[in-house]
This record gives structure tokens, C-alpha cells and sequence, in this order.
């Protein structure tokens, strides 16, 4: 099969930095990589579902709400978005300490795209 030209150009524009107005593969695969990359790891889409409704939750209740993960697993999960600007973390000075955690308007800006992908693999092939 041939491609009767080399841009993709159904990718959705980024807000955060100047983008041409087309991507060429190269690029998409590569932008598209970092997003992953940014999304990797057992627990991050979990955790994102969780903090979708706008509110901020105590990591207490993340705990709770995803049975199966580790202390050190969530907060290393959940670091790793806060680097990257996902997510929020809000430390409240008191005895005992309490952090909750939200998402920042630009991990928000993810629900409608995970929500498609979902909608995506919901209607694909069963798998057995």
C-alpha cells in the first residue's frame, strides 16, 4: 500500500508548546511516545479515573478506592505525576499530615481522551 503523502493530520494540536499544522509520522510516533511514556506504569489510569470528578482526594481514599496497590506503589505512581504535571499535590500542615491530590486543568484536559480510547477498546473484538 502506498501513501499518497507523508502527514498525519487528524492529531489534535498541542496547547503547551507551538506545533506545525501537520504532523509527519516520524513526529506523531514520536509525540504520541512521550504521552505514553507520561501514562506507563500499573496504577496511573486507575488513579486518573479516581481523580476525574474535580475534587481533590486524600491519599487515603486512593488507597481504598484501588485495592490491590501498594503504599509505595501509589505515591510513586502518583510523584511520577506530579512531575509531569498531571496532578496536584496539596500538603495540609496538621497532626497527623494530610495530602491530597487533585489534577492540574491540563490532566484534566486527558478525561475526554481516555474516555474515547475506552469507548474505543469497549467496542472492539471480545477477547476470550
Amino acid at each position: 500500500m502506498t501513501r499518497t503523502h507523508d502527514e498525519v493530520g487528524s492529531l489534535p494540536r498541542s496547547k503547551s508548546r507551538p506545533s506545525p499544522s501537520h504532523h509527519t509520522p516520524m513526529s506523531a510516533a514520536s509525540g504520541i511516545e512521550g504521552a505514553i511514556s507520561m501514562l506507563d506504569g500499573r496504577w496511573k489510569l486507575v488513579i486518573l479515573f479516581h481523580l476525574f470528578d474535580g475534587g481533590l482526594k486524600r491519599f487515603s481514599d486512593l488507597e481504598r478506592a484501588i485495592p490491590g496497590v501498594s503504599q509505595k506503589m501509589l505515591t510513586q505512581q502518583l510523584r511520577q505525576m506530579e512531575t509531569d504535571g498531571i496532578v496536584t499535590r496539596l500538603v495540609h500542615h496538621q497532626v497527623p499530615p494530610k495530602v491530597e491530590y487533585g489534577l492540574t486543568e491540563w490532566g484534566h484536559s486527558l478525561c475526554p481522551a481516555l474516555d474515547a480510547l475506552l469507548t474505543w477498546a469497549e467496542s472492539g473484538p471480545k477477547r476470550p
